[in-house]
């Protein structure tokens, strides 16, 4: 076999020139040296004239709105202001209610300023540096450094860091799928256009700077998304409702019985300010935000040993509402490389083309193990090929993307060449070997063919021997088919969204198990998305299809747009400046740590080692979240309407009020808050049903009107004896309103495990020892009284538990009947 002579090694060096006039408005139409760059003096005038590469900063919330936000929240607000008068009133212990404020703002404050840490640091960690070239030598500036109409070299790895020009280039080939979503590299020869965001993938080059700062494409795209959201959480939704509501109640409410306790019965102002804070906090239902803080900031816990970032404490109870998950395929699902999947030896076409098995392997690994500078797909020969090689190099055509091809010749070994099928073997391409390559590249398969042939000048292919098919295809990552199996079973769609090819990305849907996965679309052929007349018709593909391909990033904003409009509750994976729209406006953005900074800083949960198997346990810690907090809501807003009850009753007919805000404290912490906190910790990866609202009410409503009764009936029957005093009848009041809650609380637990069972006899035993030892009594105001009293206590309690259940099913025969209505 002939040889091609040596020396041909370059494909295309140029020469250093004037490259075409950028667009930027900043951009200079004087030219660089690409061998000397900018003088000092240079970069110091563009610095002065504010053509410096300053870039802004990721979308992520300022420490100081993280606190505002944290601890001037509506609730808090209220309970302050009511801690504020007790103390006022001359009663700090009554105040006690108000350290929830403290904790409440220290648990949000302290998760959200940990994420921003983490995320800063792999801001650092992950901060490109650019290799300047400038005064004729080269040196590593951090990219902030840069000015316009820098000389700035890339090599294989490096990060582009801002829009330029290619000023020279050796084979240089660039990775846009950070930008694009398209997996192929792209080669850049001199006057090419560079984007920053992108990567070298194989060769080296030199770019003239043509654009910085907000100027450059990566920072235009995510500016698009930079003004920072909070996730909406529907928990958080219900019980702000909750708190918006009891806020609305509190000012007529508090007006009436502070009038009815200072003017209508005469008591002083210290007292009557008392006894309106007790009626007032008794209906804020501020533990249930507190428990809701706790009980996420558990679940982040949880995650980051994971090694799952949540950035916003509500995303992982969004994730376990999602219905639609938006993956992108480019290093989300797979691993943004190339493996080879076989090698198809090809029949001989005569007797001299024939090669044993061996002798192909031998051939792949020598022009793997001896290219200079390998691409993508060499670097997949290179992981499957891990040995050494004998054969010895003699000269080589490097890969173009004008040519399709590269070849090497070696010492006794001839000449082989490995490229694209259709333009290695020309008018050969034909027949079963076209159908062969054809029905690979239909399954997503990027085909190559290896030849052994003669290079002619100028670099011209003559006497090709088509050798064998080379069959590469995009890595799946490990995880990803259990994680969709997953969510599949779980009842998610799952749709794929790339800027791909339709058919690749479809066969990678396929080996990562997805269903539909022959459902590909092309995304440049649906509607505008924009156009009215044919916005409906592009929704009804997006809710089609399940795999779409050439996807623009507005268009994946449009798609997750789309399916929100419909009801959907959307994830989106993504980890390129292609996804930061999409991730943004969805319900749940997840960003992979590998990838963009924008895209960390736009999404609400960062899985920290890219690793997609991560997910599964975000939506179990997201289920354990809601449904245990559904189920110790209850408890809360018993309190809370049993609290409205007894304050419309105080102020509408004048009476002393049956509570003091300490006796609320023990209330809450015996029959609501130590309790709740250990059910909402309990596992539990019960599907999540809507309704939140409607079934806690349905529950808490009948249990607090059935406590209200029976604390303001013994209260009042307790001060008909003139040797009972106001605060003996509030002692027997709270033991009435703390046993028949216990009782709700045992209902609640339903049904009894061993840590149940134990948590419930723990709360009666402590409620109990508070009447029973004198510092207790003492500490809060639970004086003994009149035996006969306590019988009518008992009999009280014992008369409640059999209301609770009747309270209880009425409500499950209304619900019931309204949805045998419904279906009717």
């Amino acid at each position: 076999m002939a040889t091609p002579p040596d020396g041909r090694l370059g494909a295309s060096q140029a020469a250093a020139g004037s490259p075409p006039a950028s667009t930027a408005s900043t951009a200079s139409t004087a030219p660089t040296d690409a061998a000397t760059g900018l003088t000092a003096a240079e970069v110091a005038d563009r610095i002065a004239r504010g053509q410096a590469n300053t870039v802004p900063a990721a979308p992520t919330r300022s420490v100081g709105q993280i606190v505002r936000g944290n601890v001037l929240a509506p609730i808090n607000l209220i309970v302050g202001v009511l801690a504020a008068l007790v103390i006022a009133a001359g009663s700090p212990k009554d105040a006690l209610f108000g350290g929830v404020i403290v904790a409440n703002s220290v648990i949000g404050v302290v998760q959200e300023l940990r994420a921003k840490k983490v995320l800063d640091s792999l801001s650092v960690l992950n901060a490109p540096r650019a290799h300047v070239v400038r005064d004729g030598a080269v040196r590593e500036v951090q990219v902030h450094e840069l000015v316009l109409d820098d000389v700035v070299e890339l090599r294989v790895g490096a990060q582009v860091v801002a829009d330029g020009v290619v000023i020279t280039d050796d084979n240089l080939e660039i990775d846009e799928s950070l930008l694009t979503g398209e997996a192929d590299a792209v080669l850049k020869v001199t006057g090419d256009e560079v984007l920053s965001g992108s990567a070298v993938v194989a060769g080296t080059g030199r770019v003239r700077v043509t654009k910085v700062g907000a100027e450059n494409y990566a920072v235009r795209l995510a500016e698009e998304a930079r003004r920072f959201t909070l996730v909406n959480s529907p928990l958080r939704n219900d019980i702000n409702r909750i708190v918006t509501w009891v806020g609305v109640m509190i000012v007529p409410v508090g007006i009436l019985l502070a009038s009815s306790q200072f003017w209508r019965r005469d008591e002083g102002w210290r007292e009557a300010v008392i006894s309106t804070v007790a009626g007032l906090v008794g209906m804020v239902p501020e533990g249930l935000v507190l428990l809701t803080s706790v009980a996420f900031a558990v679940g982040v816990v949880r995650l980051a040993g994971k090694r799952c970032l949540v950035q916003e404490l509500p995303a992982i109870e969004v994730l376990a509402r999602v219905d639609v998950l938006c993956a992108d395929k480019t290093g989300t699902i797979t691993e943004g490389s190339m493996a080879l999947a076989e090698v198809e030896v090809l029949p001989p076409a005569d007797t001299a083309s024939t090669f044993e098995r061996s002798d192909i392997d031998d051939a792949l690994t020598a022009m793997a193990r001896l290219d200079p500078d390998p691409n993508a797909t060499v670097q997949a020969l290179l992981d499957h090929y891990p040995g050494t090689t004998g054969w010895t190099l003699v000269s080589r055509v490097p890969f173009s993307s004008g040519r399709k091809w590269s070849a090497m010749a070696f010492d006794g070994r001839g000449t082989w060449v490995l490229g694209a099928p259709e333009n290695v073997l020309g008018e050969a391409y034909r027949g079963e070997l076209r159908e062969s390559v054809e029905r690979h590249a239909a399954d997503g398969r990027r085909v190559l063919v290896l030849a052994s042939a003669v290079v002619e000048p100028p670099e011209t292919l003559v006497d090709v021997h088509p050798v064998a098919l080379v069959l590469l295809e995009d890595v799946v990552r490990e995880d990803a088919p259990a994680t969709l199996q997953y969510f599949a079973d779980q009842g998610v769609t799952l749709k794929v969204i790339s800027g791909d090819n339709n058919v690749t990305v479809g066969a990678v849907a396929r080996r990562a198990g997805l269903e539909h996965w022959r459902d590909n679309v092309n995304a440049q052929e649906l509607p505008d998305s924009e156009d009215p007349a044919t916005a409906a018709e592009f929704a009804a593909a997006v809710e089609r299809s399940s795999v779409f391909g050439r996807v623009t990033p507005h268009q994946k904003r449009a798609m997750v747009a789309s399916l929100q409009a419909s009801g959907h509750v959307v994830a989106m994976t993504g980890d390129g400046v292609n996804d930061v729209l999409a991730l943004k406006d969805a319900d749940c953005g997840i960003a992979m740590a590998s990838g963009s900074e924008a895209t960390r800083g736009v999404a609400q949960l960062v899985l920290l080692d890219s690793n997609f198997s991560a997910l599964p346990a975000v939506v179990a810690e997201g289920r354990r979240v809601i449904n245990n907090i559904e189920r110790v809501a209850s408890l809360f807003l018993a309190k809370t309407t049993y609290s409205v009850i007894l304050s419309l009753l105080t102020g509408v007919f004048a009476l002393v009020y049956p509570l003091r805000p300490i006796h609320l404290s023990i209330l809450s912490w015996f029959t609501i808050g130590v309790p709740a906190f250990f059910l909402a910790l309990e596992p539990n990866a019960d599907r999540v049903q809507d309704g939140f609202l409607r079934r806690v009410l349905g529950r808490a409503v009948p249990a607090g009107i059935v406590i209200a009764a029976a604390t303001m009936g013994v209260f009042a029957i307790a001060q008909l004896d003139d040797a009972i005093s106001a605060d003996e009848a509030r002692s027997v009041a709270v033991l009435v309103a703390g046993s028949v809650a216990l009782m709700n609380l045992y209902r609640v637990a339903r049904p009894l495990n061993t840590v149940r069972l134990a948590l419930v006899a723990t709360m009666i035993v402590l409620f109990g020892s508070a009447f029973t030892m004198p510092w207790s009594r003492d500490l809060f105001e639970l004086p003994l009284t009149e035996l006969w009293a306590y019988g009518v206590a008992a009999a009280f309690i014992v008369a409640a538990y059999p209301l609770l259940v009747l309270g209880a099913r009425a409500v499950d025969l209304i619900r019931h009947r309204r949805g045998a209505s419904a279906i009717g």
